[in-house]
């Protein structure tokens, strides 16, 4: 892993530590390398309750609540989709955060959804999901994987800075 997101993991961890905040994870795209990056730093078993990694629409449904005519209507990729995932994290947890990650990494993608195409949500307990977009282009595989991290790791760190003030 690279130094940026290992040190943004590790102020992650020790903020949602000073808050008492615990996180759960719901990866598509990233295959379970947010909790794998959080997990790498000590202490991370203070904060990560847990992670789901839900690859096919039949795991969304069942693991997180996914609807079926979410996913018929808009695709696995789309903010609808992580709005429902990172709220489905929160109901299958005690989780106070959830942040969710679905995407395109490719190789390839179509018209309406290209290579690089990533939704994402953040979720607190007793909020609404907040979703976004993120074009980060054709990277390749491995560089959307790794971009998607970083993303949702930036994500928990302005939600836990904002949480401090």
């Amino acid at each position: 892993m690279s130094p940026p997101t290992g040190g943004l993991a590790a102020r992650v961890i020790a903020a949602a530590t000073a808050q008492g905040v615990t996180v759960a994870l719901a990866e598509s795209c990233t295959g379970g390398m947010v909790a794998a990056a959080l997990t790498d730093v000590a202490g991370a078993s203070n904060v990560v309750e847990r992670g789901f990694v839900t690859y096919s629409n039949a795991a969304k449904q069942e693991l997180l609540g996914v609807r079926a005519d979410t996913l018929a209507t808009h695709g696995a990729v789309s903010e609808q989709v992580a709005a429902e995932m990172a709220a489905g994290a929160l109901a299958a947890s005690p989780a106070d955060l959830a942040v969710a990650v679905t995407g395109i990494a490719g190789p390839g993608g179509s018209e309406h959804k290209p290579e690089g195409r990533v939704c994402f949500a953040l979720a607190r307990r007793g909020g609404a999901a907040v979703a976004e977009t993120v074009e980060f282009g054709a990277l390749g595989r491995d560089g959307v994987r790794r971009a998607s991290l970083g993303h949702a790791l930036r994500l928990l760190d302005t939600a836990l800075r904002k949480s401090e003030g």
